[in-house]
């Protein structure tokens, strides 16, 4: 199902023995899209501190409920790593989150969560074998020190301007998941003042080029012209595949879901 990530904040998260707390923001990495932790804000229980929470840890969720319930105890999240979520999270600091909690590395491997399509339901590490999962961190681990981190804050790049191929169009307002893969989609692109008649538009993650940090910009390869022209996106109706068909027929490019076979 797609989402808007911004449903998702201040929405409780619940672990095996009681509630943590509410999600503040999310980081996602820009190359692969993944949505890579929640930051949860926790309650008075841990002194009001945050803490990340992968998907891996997910549950199933309970028809109609807005909470993220996670295959974890309030005590193993209080003994997690320290990690200060108002400075760029190294590999290094990944990597030991990882580790703690016995989950494979998602960078390195062919797909989206590297040893698999999804990160699942009912925790990763029991469904490819606590052994195995240690195996592959350690294997992936010599390369980390020196890989570059993608990882980006949700709420950081809100607000960053959108550099089309001949110009500067509009403002990132918004993101667009996929709650199963947990893989960000689309942007939504706020074009206000910067022609008439403006509107919002979505651009799918695979046609960004870069996300420039000192910047504050967003680039891609698409015209100006191509994206005053794409289908206008409406944020009070479900969005669904005819939509998401007519925006990429719009670009001349193939949609994402014709790889759903194979993981991406």
């Amino acid at each position: 199902m797609l989402r808007t990530l911004e449903s998702l904040y201040g929405n409780p998260v619940a672990a095996r023995d009681g509630e943590i707390g509410s999600i503040d923001q999310v980081y996602f990495d820009d190359e692969a899209w993944g949505v890579r932790y929640l930051v949860v804000e926790t309650g008075g229980w841990m002194n009001k501190r945050k803490v990340l929470i992968s998907p891996y840890s997910f549950k199933h969720p309970e028809t109609g409920s807005s909470a993220i319930a996670v295959d974890l105890t309030r005590q193993q999240i209080n003994d997690s790593p320290d990690i200060d979520t108002d400075k760029p999270v190294s590999r290094q600091h990944e990597t030991e989150y990882l580790g703690y909690y016995g989950y494979p590395t998602y960078w390195g491997g062919a797909y989206l969560w590297g040893v698999g399509a999804y990160p699942g339901y009912g925790s990763m590490v029991s469904s490819i074998g606590m052994e195995s999962a240690v195996r592959i961190r350690h294997e992936q681990e010599a390369d980390s020190a020196s890989a570059d981190v993608h990882l980006r804050s949700s709420k950081a790049v809100m607000g960053y301007h959108i550099e089309a191929g001949d110009g500067r169009i509009g403002h990132v307002c918004g993101f667009i998941f996929d709650d199963v893969a947990w893989a960000i989609r689309y942007l939504i692109v706020d074009t206000k003042n910067w022609w008439p008649g403006s509107k919002q538009v979505l651009l799918a993650a695979q046609w960004i080029e870069q996300i420039d940090w000192i910047g504050s910009t967003v680039s891609t390869r698409l015209t100006c012209e191509a994206i005053k022209g794409s289908p206008t996106y409406d944020g009070d109706s479900p969005l669904d595949r005819s939509y998401e068909a007519s925006l990429y027929k719009h670009y001349g490019k193939d949609g994402y879901w014709s790889n759903d076979a194979i993981p991406s």
